[in-house]
């Protein structure tokens, strides 16, 4: 196993304010760190990060998947800062690399131990856009495939079947037979009671000349259209 070895003090460093002590030692401590880890090779940094540390394997995490984006160091890009919060120091070590610029931000506790370490990749505007760009396209390539596919299948919907709707259009063809079952035998009822009429022709005069006597008229005054049988209660 391996592990990164961490050269500070054991004294409890002061919990109110960055002294030029404490601010020495951890500055000592992040810039050997950085050196030492931009160094590793692969190999090295897959050791490390088998070590079993939270420490030296966050920081190998972070820089493996920095290190392909900033290539090789080349020097220093300022001053290395020193800020205490929240009983905690934030040491960040800026650096020059041939693709980009990086930030190592490495937090220690209050006594003076490191917790984490994270790459802070600085890009450049142009690359900054570029990457912003690719977010964009990669978003509404997102949108639109999400929107084809909700198409296609609120398009398969017609292929389910449905019993609601089945039973609706049953219901109305079976509405539709009744009203022109209705309407046919409301056109042949005038007809039937002509034919039964034109049948019982005798009956017709019979009747007709009766009602021509009771009325003290001729026949030639009304036209009998039909003849109905009326029920009548008995007393």
């Amino acid at each position: 196993m391996a592990a990164l070895v961490i050269g500070s003090t054991s004294v409890v460093f002061a919990a109110d304010k960055v002294d030029d002590t404490v601010k020495s030692t951890l500055v000592t401590t992040a810039e050997g760190l950085t050196d030492a880890i931009v160094q590793l090779k692969d190999e090295e940094i897959e050791n490390y990060m088998s070590s079993g540390d939270d420490f030296t394997t966050s920081a190998m995490q972070s820089w493996q998947t920095s290190k392909d984006e900033l290539g090789a160091k080349k020097e220093s890009n300022g001053e290395t800062t020193v800020t205490f919060k929240d009983d905690q120091y934030t040491v960040t070590v800026p650096l020059k690399f041939e693709k980009a610029d990086a930030n190592f931000v490495y937090v220690f506790d209050s006594q003076g131990t490191p917790t984490s370490m994270s790459v802070d990749v600085q890009y450049g505007m142009g690359k900054t856009l570029q990457r912003a760009g690719l977010n964009t396209l990669m978003g509404i390539g997102t949108v639109f495939v999400m929107l084809i596919l909700l198409s296609l299948l609120i398009s398969l919907f017609r292929f389910i079947p449905n019993p609601e709707a089945k039973k609706a259009a049953e219901a109305k063809a079976a509405k539709a037979a009744k009203e022109a079952e209705a309407a046919a035998i409301a056109q042949t009822a005038p007809a039937q009671a002509e034919e039964n009429l034109a049948d019982d022709g005798e009956l017709v005069a019979v009747i007709a000349a009766a009602i021509a006597a009771a009325e003290g008229t001729t026949t030639d005054g009304f036209v009998v259209r039909s003849i109905r049988k009326v029920k009548r209660n008995r007393r």
